[in-house]
């Protein structure tokens, strides 16, 4: 017994533990029968039964059956034992396995959370863009099979697409990553319908054919599942990722689907941070390229202005080696030291032509071949065509071989890479040359050299003729002199525009810095430097809780209006002066700035009284009620203020921000013109609106709304003509809830237009079970789906796709929704009229009520608002509410149309409906609204011809 009940404690699962007490009731003797009762099993309540323990994982119960005899006292008790014991067990087990799970789930959302980590670095590490794609391609293959991937990027302003990454084991030609393909060389495809939808897709060829019908056209291989999750940005498709799979025994779950497009809204994120980056980058390239080109000037600049200081500082040398040198071999040496400064100088002679004998002499000579050089006659060699020509010349060997071809040169020493001769000139005649020469190719001269050179040997000529002629000497001297001062001050006027360019660069830095920070309309500080301002405020109260401040959002009320009709310039000018009055109002230390458009914001500091902020309030909106004069207009307007003062739990200069705006929305709310105070209950309102809008997002992805569909009858005999379907939320929380409780957030945070198709979808699918073929169903279409130009081609679609005959739809429309682009409007609804869909005029009579809508739209039925059927007699008196229900009738009879009323719940509104002859209803006096199951599960007919 100690061993089977070790082995019942290590059994693995529930049929270990049915084996084990089987061996436990033969050695108790027991002739019995174990075996397992399912929860739904009904009990039977024999005497050869005994329920032993209760398996939690499996919803049933062990049993014992044996043969109709009465069991001992002491065997009962054992078998009592031993169902204890096997009931720990299971519970155990059950525990157990509830632990495995919850570890998994876990490790599950570990992965997903590293993932998204990942996502997000990928962002700000240095790899570019493939390798970025690389590792994005790395991080969702760690969370689902995803061997075959891409990303595809749309571009709606060119209307092309993009696979900057694609990666397929079947596809022999894939895409190249830079090249763009247009949108309809993809069209019907998988891709394109992703984009289009603008919603995840996931499912075989098959299915996805059979969704998309003639809208499906294969690309590329055909694959076994396919899953896809569009890039949102702002609610606009820019692009989609990709995943297919090859393998039979692989197909992707709903789980992945939702887990791809969460993922996608970060790989979103992280290819805009990219993006972004890749962008600031060559901002950054090409300022430094600017930069970096200056810095080049400014480097030629010095380089310029260094070169003339040595000039200028080697015709100071050769100046004073005329006036100082003790020899003619020491002035020689001098001037050959000062030409090295210059110019390369290893191999220099100078020839002069001696007066007396006129043979050719070289006084000085240094060469790395022909140092030695003795005095010749003239003949025809280079330095000889200097002379006779007296000019320089700049000679190359191909040089040297066209003046021998011309006979201007006979003869050359040692053939020289590059050879440099100008003349020596005194008295307006070549009197002797400066040569120089180069044997190596890293050496050569050019022009520029040349023309320093010559310059250099005029003072050299000077020099040598300084004891001949004194006076030429000191005109020398003096011509020497002037040049140095001319360009001395052209090196002064050239350091001085240096000095200018660096100031106007500091001013230009400093322009920049206070345009950083200040609104280039009213001169104000800006949205950057106020929340700088206002976290030096925080930091200081944080330090001392005395040091209060308040934050003021003040924003102009019917500002649009001004600028609509007076135009921007005069709204830029009434802005300007706005900021004026604003600054009058506060002292010196607070900070007023202009946020944008028509919004300011205000610090206050040294705020002692928390009264005070509502009187500074008070006094800029009195301030502001002053009209204002711009040009020849007088221009009026107020202002709407919200306030919040600083508090603890304030961590970020935004939440001030952001606190103070709502708090001047709550102002706006009250009627404009006033001041509001943030408060507790601001706060509580805008994290239940939070709330909501996080619910209202969670909804659509759990399908948590469902139309409920009122009955429209003949006011006759009660007869259902039709439903109109009406959205309904049940929210996990507060219960079952109406538009009017969510709608206008829903417009809100961009969610109406999804709800509306779920609704829509819902409708198509319900339609033909719950009126058949002979009525129809009315469907609310809001004037925001107006806007997209394709809407009755999608409407279509959907009636197609689901088998829904049009003529059992019939669209209601409101007036607002004709306003907003009415040629748009009117070509959708005639579209959808001629395809046979029913129109309808909803909430007729509350609007404009122009009667050019009724011949303009193609119009069949007219609903009367419900405030004009309450306000129908209770008798047969006539009212003014009694006389336009007749007039809308008659109207409608003259123009072949159709009238139902909303809103009846009284018996004396249908009779007078009746009297002025209108046919057909709803409200509650016949039926509330209820779900579809309502209706089809009715023992009545639901619809009666």
């Amino acid at each position: 017994m100690h061993a089977a009940v070790e082995r019942l404690f290590e059994a693995a699962d529930a049929a270990g533990v049915m084996e084990i007490c089987e061996l436990v009731l033969t050695h108790f003797g027991v002739q019995g029968h174990l075996r397992w009762r399912r929860r739904d099993e009904q009990v039977a309540h024999l005497a050869g039964q005994l329920d032993l323990a209760e398996d939690p994982q499996g919803s049933r119960t062990l049993i014992l059956e044996w043969a109709d005899l009465p069991l001992a006292e002491v065997t009962r008790d054992q078998l009592e034992w031993l169902g204890r014991l096997a009931d720990i067990r299971l519970r155990q087990l059950a525990e157990t396995s509830r632990l495995y799970e919850a570890i998994s789930r876990l490790a599950l959302a570990e992965r997903l959370q590293r993932a998204l980590y990942a996502i997000a670095e990928q962002a700000g590490a240095g790899h570019d863009m493939p390798e970025m794609m690389r590792s994005l391609h790395a991080i969702v293959s760690s969370l689902m099979y995803a061997e075959n991937f891409y990303i595809v990027l749309y571009d709606a302003a060119t209307d092309t697409v993009r696979f900057p990454y694609y990666v397929d084991i079947a596809d022999t030609d894939p895409p190249p990553p830079d090249q763009s393909v247009p949108m309809h060389e993809l069209l019907h495809s998988l891709t394109w319908n992703l984009l289009q939808e603008g919603r995840p897709l996931m499912g075989s060829i098959d299915e996805l054919r059979q969704q998309f019908g003639d809208r499906f056209v294969l690309v590329g291989p055909s694959c076994e599942h396919w899953l896809g999750a569009p890039l949102l940005r702002a609610g606009r498709v820019v692009g989609g990722i990709v995943m297919q799979s090859y393998r039979p025994d692989t197909h992707y779950s709903r789980h992945d689907l939702d887990l791809l497009n969460y993922v996608a809204q970060h790989v979103q994120t992280a290819l805009e941070r990219r993006e972004a980056h890749i962008e600031l980058g060559r901002r950054v390239t090409d300022r430094t390229a600017a930069l970096r080109e200056a810095n080049r000037v400014l480097r030629q600049q010095v380089l310029q202005r260094q070169r003339g200081e040595r000039l200028q500082a080697a015709l100071f040398r050769i100046a004073e080696l005329a006036n100082t040198a003790e020899s003619l071999e020491k002035f020689y040496a001098a001037t050959h030291q000062v030409i090295s400064g210059l110019l390369y100088a290893r191999n220099f002679y100078i020839a002069l032509v001696d007066e007396e004998s006129g043979q050719l002499t070289f006084p000085y000579s240094v060469d790395d071949i022909d140092n030695v050089r003795p005095p010749r006659a003239h003949g025809r060699g280079a330095t000889e065509y200097v002379l006779r020509h007296a000019k320089p010349l700049l000679a190359t060997p191909a040089e040297i071989e066209r003046l021998s071809a011309l006979g201007e040169i006979s003869h050359f020493g040692t053939r020289s890479v590059c050879w440099l001769g100008v003349p020596l000139i005194w008295g307006g005649k070549a009197t002797g040359v400066l040569a120089l020469q180069s044997y190596s190719p890293e050496h050569t001269y050019n022009e520029r050299d040349q023309e320093l050179l010559t310059f250099v040997s005029y003072h050299i000529a000077n020099a040598l003729q300084r004891k001949q002629a004194a006076t030429s000497l000191k005109q020398a001297y003096a011509g020497l002199e002037r040049r140095v001062t001319e360009r001395t001050r052209a090196l002064a006027l050239a350091n001085r525009d240096l000095r200018e360019q660096i100031a106007e660069r500091e001013r230009v830095e400093r322009r920049l810095k206070y345009e950083t920070l200040h609104d280039s309309l009213t001169g104000l500080p800006n949205r950057t430097l106020l929340l700088q301002r206002l976290e030096q405020a925080m930091q200081r109260y944080i330090a001392n809780p005395n040091e209060q401040f308040a934050v003021l959002f003040i924003d102009l009320d019917r500002f649009k209006v001004i600028n609509d009709s007076v135009g921007h310039l005069v709204g830029d000018d009434l802005l300007f002066q706005v900021g004026g009055r604003i600054r009058a109002c506060l002292k010196t230390r607070d900070v007023v700035a202009r946020l944008g458009g028509d919004e300011f914001a205000v610090l206050l500091e040294g705020i002692v009284d928390t009264a005070k902020p509502m009187l500074i309030a008070d006094r800029i909106i009195s301030e502001l009620q002053t009209p204002f004069r711009l040009g020849t207009k007088e221009i009026f307007t107020s202002a709407s203020i919200g306030i919040a003062l600083s508090s603890p739990h304030y961590r970020q200069p935004e939440e001030l921000l952001r606190d103070a705006d709502a708090a001047m929305y709550n102002a706006k709310d009250g009627g404009r013109h006033r001041a509001a105070m943030f408060d507790d209950r601001l706060r509580r309102e805008a994290l239940s609106l939070l709330d909501m809008e996080s619910d209202l997002r969670h909804a659509l992805s759990r399908n948590e709304f469902e139309p409920f569909y009122q009955p429209i009858v003949e006011l006759s005999d009660g007869r259902v003509t039709g439903y109109e379907a009406l959205l309904r939320w049940h929210h996990p929380e507060r219960g079952l809830l109406s538009p009017g409780d969510f709608l206008l957030i829903a417009e809100e945070c961009g969610c109406a237009e999804a709800i509306d198709w779920q609704i829509f979808e819902q409708v198509c699918t319900q339609a033909v079970r719950l009126i058949g073929t002979e009525g129809f169903i009315s469907i609310n279409v809001s004037g925001r789906h107006f806007r997209v130009a394709d809407l009755d081609q999608r409407l279509l679609a959907l009636f197609n796709q689901y088998a829904v005959p049009t003529r059992c739809i019939r669209i209601e429309v409101t007036e607002h929704a004709l306003l907003e682009n009415p040629t748009q409007v009117k070509q959708m609804l005639q579209n959808l009229r001629s395809h046979g869909v029913g129109i309808a005029l909803d909430d007729f009579g509350t609007g404009y009520s122009s009667l050019s809508y009724l011949h303009q739209y193609p119009f069949e039925t007219l609903k009367i608002d419900r405030s004009f059927i309450t306000e129908l007699p209770p008798d047969d008196t006539e009212t003014q509410g009694l006389a336009l229900v007749r007039a809308i009738q008659v109207l409608a009879d003259s123009l072949q149309m159709k009238v139902i009323a909303e809103g009846i719940e009284e018996e004396s509104q249908r009779q007078a409906l009746m009297r002025v002859g209108c046919r057909y209803g709803q409200g509650f006096l016949f039926a509330r609204p209820q779900p579809a199951s309502t209706w089809l599960s009715a023992e009545k007919p639901l619809l009666l011809a």
